[in-house]
Formats: C-alpha cells, sequence, structure tokens
C-alpha cells in the first residue's frame, strides 16, 4: 500500500470495497488507487479529481516551422 499525499492510496489488487451503505465495488486489476477526497466521479476509485486544474495565462506557442 502506498500513501500520496493528497492523493490516492495505492493498493495491489484485486481488491473488494465495501461502503458504509454496503454497496460493493471489485476491482481485478494487478493495482488500483482508491480515492481519498471524495472528488472523484468514479468514486471509490481516483480519477485523478484531486489534481488542481490550472489555465494558463500564457497564449499557447506558435509551433509552426
Amino acid at each position: 500500500m502506498s500513501l500520496e499525499p493528497q492523493g490516492p492510496v495505492l493498493v495491489e489488487g484485486p481488491v473488494e470495497v465495501v461502503a458504509a451503505d454496503g454497496t460493493v465495488a471489485r476491482s481485478d486489476r494487478f493495482m488500483v488507487a482508491l480515492c481519498t477526497c471524495r472528488r472523484s466521479r468514479t468514486y471509490p476509485w481516483c480519477d485523478t479529481s484531486h489534481r488542481r486544474r490550472r489555465r494558463s495565462d500564457a497564449p499557447p506557442e506558435d509551433r509552426s516551422p
């Protein structure tokens, strides 16, 4: 298990998570990221919603040849 500051908990799978209401979520993946911020649309799985979304004030570079 791995803890990331302000991020998910990484757990070796397969994983079975039982929510407070009794709902069961299962994953057969070899590693899963469990959401700790509760912002995920796919809770209890992390979808990286904990990352800050910042918009750049600078215009995109012109990359023409």
